[in-house]
């Protein structure tokens, strides 16, 4: 197993703001990586910039050994890194399958000319797309709402589309953005299946995630932001322990010798 995704030094400044300060983060290939930290750490800014959402004001950035810029979404998709949103992004007018389809459109062929004449290659490939995007579907639990319009999914079934959405673009890095958000007890263990599912068949996932329980009962290493700033970095237990973490957690009190680790 190595190295997967590397972020040396990352950067980000809002105005008076230093949102992001120097930091790091190294990705095995085939962990679940998480991703936590106490409301303004930091954590959004960077999954943003690592997306492309943001531009870095400084970092280093690598996938599967080589360097790359997150300058642009389309790019960091093209690269290998799908991504899910906290507000959940559907084309909510069109059907579960259409939209898993568009995700997969990112690694077609065929181009604008094919598209307008449609030709038979592109033809082909459309239902190549097709049954590649119902297999995700059926992946996720889905298979059989493939031609319901996600604006009436459930909650849970829009946030598995959004996933189904992001593996259609065969991506090495699937990069979750608070997918427990919002979900019950129930929803939250099917998705964690999912998630442990998906590593288990190669995939390797990075997730930010408030439901810091969900996190250490799911995640290989956590990685704690706090204040821009990167605090600890390890297993879960070791990360439970950390005084820094139980200090941004429960306050300074709790980085005392005899103080108990945050339920994390």
């Amino acid at each position: 197993m190595g190295v997967l995704f590397k972020v040396e030094g990352a950067s980000k400044r809002f105005g008076g703001l230093q949102a992001l300060s120097q930091v790091d983060l190294t990705i095995q290939q085939g962990q679940v990586a998480g991703l936590i930290g106490p409301n303004g750490a930091g954590k959004t800014t960077f999954f943003n910039v690592i997306t492309g959402l943001v531009p870095a004001d400084s970092g280093r950035f690598e996938l599967a050994g080589r360097p790359y810029e997150p300058s642009a979404v389309h790019q960091v998709a093209k690269a290998g890194i799908a991504r899910t949103f906290q507000n959940i992004r559907l084309f909510a007018d069109m059907t579960a399958l259409e939209n898993v389809m568009v995700g997969r459109h990112v690694r077609t062929h065929s181009g604008l000319w094919g598209a307008v004449w449609r030709t038979s290659a592109f033809q082909k490939e459309e239902a190549q797309i097709a049954a590649t995007a119902l297999d995700w579907l059926h992946y996720v639990g889905l298979g059989a709402l493939a031609s319901v319009r996600a604006r009436t999914l459930s909650y849970g079934d829009q946030r598995r589309l959004e996933i189904a959405r992001a593996l259609a673009t065969d991506p090495l890095l699937l990069a979750l953005d608070e997918p427990a958000a919002g979900m019950n007890g129930t929803e939250k263990q099917a998705l964690r299946e999912l998630i442990v599912r998906i590593r288990n068949d190669g995939k390797t996932v990075l997730l930010i995630e408030h439901d810091v329980k969900l996190v250490m009962g799911l995640c290989d290493q956590v990685t704690v932001l706090d204040y821009g700033k990167l605090i600890a970095s390890g297993s879960p237990n070791q990360v439970q322990t950390d005084p820094l973490v139980m200090a941004a957690y429960l306050g300074t009190a709790a980085a005392k010798p005899n103080a108990e680790p945050p339920h994390v």
